[in-house]
């Protein structure tokens, strides 16, 4: 089974059908946080609905479009990170990522974030990243910003969320950009 370490107390693993349960523990523990940015949080309601995501989520890993990972920390699962597909074509990808309430504040998002935009350009050898965050979403928000990606736009009512839209704030790394801030 697919896994990256990150940092010493951070790695990154695909799940399978027997970490349906604790991926649920971890989704009931945070809901009310959850909820406030992701539009699916509400829906998965039954340890059992994580099956076909889970099955999804290692077809996509087989079928090399990017993969959707958990996020251990310290042995627990602390959130999911992931690229949402791969354009091969245009070598860009995604990067989309979230994590429980009780792990926030510790740089994990961070060093996560950092470790895909590496494995985007030296495994996949693409030249695009992107991040999008809502507009509200300041935490999320941030992590993109320590990193150094550039702020390149807003897609206007970009995202559906339960009873409203909200904007959407584009983040771009080139592979030539990050290979500069790497260096400093």
């Amino acid at each position: 089974m697919f896994e990256h370490q990150v940092t010493e107390d951070i790695s990154l693993r695909l799940v399978g059908q027997k970490d349906a349960e604790e991926l649920f523990a971890v989704v009931d523990g945070s809901r009310e946080h959850l909820r406030e940015w992701l539009p699916w949080v509400d829906s998965m309601t039954e340890v059992d609905q994580y099956g076909p995501i889970i099955h999804a989520w290692l077809q996509q890993f087989a079928d090399e479009d990017g993969f959707q990972a958990g996020i251990m920390y310290k042995g627990h699962l602390a959130g999911f990170a992931g690229f949402h597909t791969v354009n091969y074509t245009n070598r860009q990808t995604s990067i989309g990522y979230w994590l429980a309430h009780e792990y926030q504040g510790k740089g994990i998002m961070t060093s996560v974030v950092s470790s895909l935009v590496d494995y985007a350009f030296e495994e996949y050898d693409l030249h695009r990243v992107e991040i999008r965050c809502a507009m509200g979403n300041t935490k999320s928000q941030a992590v993109p910003e320590r990193l150094g990606f550039k702020r390149e736009g807003v897609i206007r009512d970009g995202e559906f969320l339960y009873d409203h839209y909200h904007d959407l704030i584009v983040y771009g790394m080139l592979e030539d950009e990050w290979k500069k801030c790497k260096k400093s």
